[in-house]
């Protein structure tokens, strides 16, 4: 069961979940294929979290070996790569989830008060959309950005 083998520190689930995907650039590229609907590595790098191309492309090729991304040739354009989720990938949507949540509720972000409430209320249909978009491949962001203006009248006080 996942990826390639090597010596683990533990066989605690938690520790090997960690290893897999527990740094945080690893789980900022899943949450962009999640919830931003980035696709391509110019996307990535672009996010506004400073990171450096040769830490992208190292993160982007072990996701793809643990089998929680995969990549595509863009049929448009051969010389670009195209990143989805895979069924183990989108399996971490309730862990990203709960970490936006988490953080909203104990420290300061930019996340709006009234998207966290209706996201902590509707959790359920919040992970079914986020499900149905990666089935379809349906790149519209899910959430845009918590800078974007729409946002600007629901910010913390």
């Amino acid at each position: 069961m996942g990826g390639a083998k090597h010596k683990r520190r533990s066989d605690c689930p938690v520790s090997i979940s960690l290893e897999r995907f527990g740094d945080r650039w690893s789980l900022l590229i899943i949450r962009d294929l999640m919830v931003r609907g980035y696709r391509t590595f110019k996307e990535f790098q672009e996010s506004g979290e400073g990171i450096a191309t040769n830490i992208l492309s190292d993160r982007l090729q072990k996701l793809e070996r643990a089998g929680i991304i995969r990549s595509e040739i863009d049929a448009t354009d051969g010389r670009r790569q195209n990143y989805y989720l895979t069924d183990k990938g989108i399996d971490l949507a309730p862990v990203v989830y709960e970490l936006l949540i988490w953080a909203a509720r104990h420290e300061e972000t930019g996340a709006p008060c009234a998207v966290i409430a209706k996201m902590e209320t509707s959790r359920e249909e919040v992970l079914a959309e986020v499900r149905r978009r990666w089935r379809e491949r349906d790149p519209k962001p899910f959430l845009p950005p918590f800078d974007d203006p729409i946002y600007a009248s629901q910010r913390k006080a």
